[in-house]
């Protein structure tokens, strides 16, 4: 059986002399304590030396990659006829045997033997000394690093988020800038500030015209495509109210345009870079959201494969990290969206379905960052899917809402059948159809016996409604009437009990009184119940019904000691 082992200076074969000693793993540490013992178990039977450190670094990928490279596949043809090939990588193994045909081993034993030939290697390979070794080790690990961070992922969006974090200073600038030309120039010419929006067509025309005498005699064709903004500025230039500059001042002003226009210049070749690297990097993720919405998500989340490692919902507000805690902290409602708003899908949308739209495309950016990061493919065939469906969505939504705003409950018009009657095939209709009912029409001026049936339903609202507002019952005024009387029972009780003290002569003469205030009252009692029967007409049907119930009630009462009384009097 023979042993591949790797070295920062080739590649080494051992053979192994007792294949019986592999059996007691726990033991074969200690058949490499000293070199003489390790000659006893293993040979060295051929070596394969690097050339250089850039075939030393090739081979050394490929191994990584369980690969075996060129070299070694020929001097594993070249020396491993017939045998059994022991390798510290399954992997390796397995790749080794589809191409080259060699049974390869790797197991528990495998990797103790190798252990024993790691402590060993100086000893056992001639002319490799630990000086050399030393030296070789730290340059190959070097440049494996320096390829590892080339070709990392990680890495390369360091220029993105470089070059996105310098696009949004430049914007930053180049708006002081231009704000700055228009506030220097508006002293010699106020009225151009309104004429010319745009600041790049701005500083052109100021650095073309100078002085805005100037302008009656320039053409600014080549600057302003609208000939009706050309003529406002001749006319304008003509009457302006501004004040006279030197040219000193004019050449300051012109020069500082000439830096406006470099920046702008500049950026234009900025973004133009950012988009060739997304297309690049991120295609998936630069087709769903754009390639400046991209960037700063790649920037904000620190790199492709970290923003990997992020929920959709993390995506979604990722940005807005103030308004979050600020609204954790107050109880408030969350954010909705944070960087991710100014994405084009959720521009489109329109102010109700914007949270929506924006959840959907967090959720598939998600899903596109991570293809980007960890898929193999390089294509942004996910991304265009993506966008379609969630274009479509976004589409069956409005179209929702256009139909609930144009009066139907959900969404859609609903569209009667009138053919249901009819018989497949005829055109008869299976039920009679309906005829027309002049009976049903009400005509000013219509007798009674027209219409018996509308008077009599008339005729019964009317009694209801009587009823409801009728003054009491003769029973509720004879209760009425009780109350008074007892009344003035209780008066009169209360007289009798101040006459027994009082002479029997006053008592004889306050009798003939009392007859007198009997027959006086009657009148009296009269005049009152008119008034209670007012009253009650203006209370409710309840309090009507209540108040006669109560009255009845204390009209049994009351006669009974109206007898009594009558009877004691007598």
């Amino acid at each position: 059986m023979l042993v591949l082992f790797e070295t920062p200076a080739g590649f080494a074969l051992f053979k192994v002399l007792d294949e019986g000693k592999l059996d007691k793993v726990e033991d074969l540490w200690k058949e490499f304590t000293t070199s003489d013992s390790a000659r006893r178990v293993v040979e060295l039977k051929a070596f394969n030396k690097f050339e250089n450190t850039s075939d030393a670094l090739s081979a050394a990928t490929l191994i990584i990659d369980s690969k075996p490279s060129k070299g070694l596949r020929k001097f594993l043809q070249k020396h491993c006829e017939g045998e059994t090939l022991a390798v510290a990588d399954s992997k390796l193994g397995n790749a080794i045997k589809e191409k080259l045909k060699i049974d390869c081993l790797h197991n528990t034993a495998v990797m103790e033997l190798m252990r024993g030939l790691r402590n060993q290697l100086t000893e056992l390979i001639t002319g490799l000394g630990a000086q050399e070794l030393g030296p070789m080790s730290l340059g190959l690990s070097h440049s494996l690093s320096r390829y590892k961070l080339k070709f990392s992922p990680e890495k390369v969006d360091t220029m993105i988020i470089q070059a996105i974090g310098l696009l949004d200073d430049l914007d930053k600038e180049l708006n002081t800038y231009a704000m700055r030309v228009r506030e220097w120039y508006g002293w010699h010419f106020p009225e151009l500030t309104k004429i010319v929006t745009d600041n790049i067509q701005y500083a052109k025309v100021v650095k073309m015209m100078g002085n805005r005498t100037n302008a009656v005699n320039l053409d600014f064709s080549e600057i302003l495509s609208d000939e009706e903004v050309e003529a406002q500025i001749k006319e304008a230039a003509v009457i302006s109210m501004g004040t006279e500059v030197s040219d000193l001042d004019l050449l300051n002003i012109r020069e500082l345009c000439d830096q406006v226009l470099a920046l702008s210049e500049y950026r234009a070749q900025l973004f133009d870079y950012l988009k060739s690297r997304m297309n690049t990097i991120a295609p998936n993720l630069t087709a769903l959201v754009g390639e400046l919405v991209g960037a700063r998500l790649i920037a904000h989340g620190g790199s492709l494969l970290n923003l990997a490692k992020q929920p959709g919902s993390t995506i979604q507000i990722l940005g807005a990290e103030k308004a979050l805690f600020r609204a954790l902290k107050t109880k408030h409602s969350t954010p909705k969206y944070g960087l991710i708003y100014h994405a084009s899908l959720i521009g489109k949308a329109s102010q109700k379905h914007k949270g929506k739209i924006s959840r959907s495309l967090a959720a598939k950016t998600a899903l596109a960052i991570r293809y980007d990061a960890l898929g193999d493919g390089e294509d942004n065939s996910i991304g265009t899917e993506s966008r379609l469906k969630l274009e479509t969505r976004l589409q069956v939504l409005e179209n929702k809402e256009f139909g609930r705003s144009a009066g139907s409950t959900k969404g859609k018009p609903k569209i009667e059948v009138y053919e249901k009657d009819r018989k497949k095939g005829a055109g008869a209709l299976i039920t009679p159809a309906k005829t027309y009912n002049p009976a049903a029409d009400v005509v000013l001026g219509q007798s009674a016996e027209e219409t018996p049936k509308k008077s009599e339903l008339a005729s019964k609202k009317r009694k209801h409604h009587e009823e409801e507002t009728a003054p009491p019952t003769e029973p509720a005024a004879e209760a009425i009437q009780e109350d008074g009387d007892q009344e003035r029972k209780k008066k009169k009780k209360k007289k009798s009990k101040e006459t027994e003290e009082t002479p029997a002569a006053d008592a004889d003469g306050e009798k003939k009184k009392k007859r007198k205030s009997k027959e006086g009252e009657e009148p009296v009692v009269a005049a009152a119940e008119g008034e209670k029967k007012k009253k009650k007409k203006k209370k409710s049907d309840t309090d009507g019904e209540d108040v006669a119930m109560q009255t009845e009630e204390s009209g049994k009462k009351d006669k009974k000691k109206k007898k009594k009384k009558h009877a004691d009097d007598e």
